[in-house]
């Protein structure tokens, strides 16, 4: 059993990658860690750690009531959340059911937005708190063929801003995190993607080389280690004042300064360049 009186962080998405080091991290600093994934299997290694597994799907209202209700049970909430969990869906926006697009908002934009009114109550009775949203550059900057997964990470930039003015009165702190190239399974589950939606018809030749430059970029030791992240989420939880958003990781503060700099069509160009 968890110990009440002792710090809580839960952790979403911690089947793998970042999700993953980030409760690592968090446990190595002393905290209770509950950690929450799709398959809980791939948590083994965490629960030998000394972590929770939770069994969530973070699209599923029901799956998050019932993780919450476990962690209420216990604990009576958490001192941190990091929602983590999220995914990138690639693809030109005419070839993209609404359907999928709303299933890349129900991941990457609601259920956070769930979970963290589940846990909010508790966070208020201490007035005490962190709430860290891992977006990406991906929220400050856009892509070719990311329209969806850039509107939910710009939506989840947004949505952290308004919810960390409204809670500073109850002590609640609400910190991003943008995310640049880091070495995970993200690039060929985008390019995979990518070449099974739109390989053939109008898109085809776009797609062809957006997925080569992807899987091209990703998983060959060109980004930043995952325990990078870990480590600036443990700085944020630490900080009794922590920034308000941390970009770190390879590209990181390179991309979002040249997006904010230079402008759109410069910026419009250098994408494109990579394209060829």
């Amino acid at each position: 059993m968890f110990d009440r009186r002792k710090k809580t962080a839960l952790v979403t998405g911690a089947s793998s990658g970042m999700g993953k080091e980030i409760a690592k991290r968090l446990i190595q600093d002393g905290f209770q860690v509950y950690v929450a994934a799709r398959q809980i299997d791939k948590m083994e290694d965490l629960a030998a750690l000394g972590a929770r597994p939770l069994r969530m799907d973070i699209s599923k209202d029901e799956e998050i009531d019932a993780a919450v209700a476990s962690i209420l049970a216990e604990v009576e909430g958490v001192d941190v959340l990091v929602n983590n969990a999220g995914f990138g869906l690639y693809g030109p926006v005419e070839e993209i059911s609404i359907d999928e697009a709303r299933y890349q908002f129900e991941v990457n934009v609601f259920g956070p937005a769930r979970l963290t009114q589940l846990l909010l109550p508790a966070m208020r009775r201490k007035k005490a708190g962190t709430i860290v949203n891992i977006t990406s550059m991906g929220g400050k900057i856009y892509t070719l063929l990311g329209a969806w997964y850039h509107a939910t990470k710009h939506a989840l930039e947004g949505w952290s801003d308004s919810l960390r003015l409204e809670l500073a009165p109850f002590g609640i702190k609400v910190v991003v995190v943008e995310p640049g190239l880091i070495e995970t399974g993200f690039g060929d589950v985008v390019a995979d993607g990518l070449l099974k939606r739109s390989g053939t018809g109008a898109y085809a030749k776009v797609t062809e080389a957006v997925a080569r430059t992807t899987r091209a970029t990703y998983g060959h030791g060109r980004g930043s280690d995952p325990r990078l992240i870990a480590d600036v989420v443990s700085t944020a939880v630490k900080s009794a004042r922590p920034q308000t958003r941390y970009a770190a990781g390879k590209y990181a503060k390179m991309m979002i300064g040249v997006r904010k700099w230079l402008g759109d069509r410069i910026f419009d160009r250098l994408i494109l360049s990579q394209m060829r």
